[in-house]
């Protein structure tokens, strides 16, 4: 599959912009996490970009996911892709643990992805000069992006065997060239 199916697949299934939105941040961590740890970053980022376009039409686990992964198979998508966007469901970790670097990332990559952009959203700046220092002060408020799983934050910096603090620098960088598609330039 190619990037260009991958975003039409999105858009069909997916028609919220927020959550197409989350799709390319989700996609430019991918990416980037893919060149640091020696991945393919065409694949990564295609698993980013599709990791939630079933959410709309299934957003109750196990459907969610699953119904995913149904459609991309029956379009031959790569099954690394289709594991990693398994995987990222806490519900499907029996048969598709995190235990590859593509499915480790898009674990740790996706509710810091989110929360940095609500960070940036209530930022004058948006990207421009965060700092892993804000980021950690706003995970302490229970209040601000309140659905954001902390836990699977620190969990995914855990996984790939990173500090906080470092897992949040990069998350940060991946992001800031896809600011203006964000909304955040």
């Amino acid at each position: 599959m190619t990037r260009d199916e991958a975003w039409e697949l999105l858009c069909e299934y997916t028609q919220g912009e927020s959550l197409r939105k989350h799709a390319l941040a989700v996609e430019a961590a991918m990416r980037h996490y893919a060149r640091l740890l020696g991945g393919d970053e065409a694949t990564w980022g295609i698993a980013g970009l599709l990791h939630d376009f079933d959410y709309e039409r299934w957003p109750e686990p196990p459907a969610h996911t699953r119904e995913g992964a149904r459609i991309l198979r029956e379009r031959g998508v790569d099954e690394e892709i289709v594991g990693a966007i398994l995987s990222h469901g806490t519900w499907n970790l029996d048969e598709y643990p995190r235990d590859r670097p593509i499915r480790k990332a898009l674990f740790a990559v996706d509710e810091l992805s989110g929360f940095i952009v609500a960070c940036a959203l209530v930022r004058p700046t948006g990207l421009e000069g965060m700092k892993p220092k804000s980021v950690k002060k706003k995970l302490k408020t229970p209040a601000f992006a309140a659905a954001v799983s902390r836990e699977d934050i620190r969990a995914g910096a855990e996984l790939l065997g990173m500090d906080l603090d470092e897992h949040i620098r990069q998350c940060i960088e991946a992001l800031q060239p896809v600011a203006g598609p964000l909304g955040l330039a």
